[in-house]
């Protein structure tokens, strides 16, 4: 079956899921952040063509991944933007090339709206992204965790 990546805007009944993926993704690394939290955050992101913005994909019906496109991402880094966060799939999904879509597409997104480069952090898939194109630009502590903080260019 085809996978799509469309916007959430298009699925704004599937926010307390994704919210739920994330949350549970993250929580161990982004202590202080709740569930609630989460859904309130991706209310914000239902727009089309701006930032922030976040892209779902779907196998059929069955949601299986998002990523997101935000302002800033990283408490001391909000000189940087635009940010790509939130890249998610499914475990059952994982190693399918679904990833990889969803960050291109973000990184076209980005560009479509006349962006130069993309950012994002990342715990523990530097050399994910590096075999995709980005660069490590510095790192930085968040909670207990020493994280990568990257960069590619969008080319103009």
């Amino acid at each position: 079956m085809a996978i799509r990546i469309e916007y959430l805007s298009d699925h704004i009944d599937s926010i307390p899921d994704l919210a739920k993926w994330h949350h549970e993704e993250w929580k161990e690394l982004l202590t202080a952040w709740t569930f609630e939290q989460a859904v309130d955050e991706l209310r914000t992101h239902t727009g089309r063509r701006q930032v922030p913005t976040t892209l779902v994909a779907f196998e059929g019906s069955r949601m299986i991944g998002s990523a997101s496109l935000l302002a800033s991402d990283l408490d001391g880094w909000q000189h940087l933007s635009p940010w790509l966060a939130s890249v998610y799939v499914q475990r059952d999904q994982r190693g399918k090339g679904i990833g990889r879509r969803l960050v291109k597409r973000v990184a076209e997104e980005a560009r479509e709206l006349g962006f130069m480069a993309l950012h994002l952090w990342t715990e523990g898939q530097r050399a994910l992204y590096e075999h995709l194109g980005w660069q490590v630009i510095g790192t930085a502590r968040l909670g207990l965790a020493d994280i990568s903080v990257m960069r590619i260019s969008l080319g103009q």
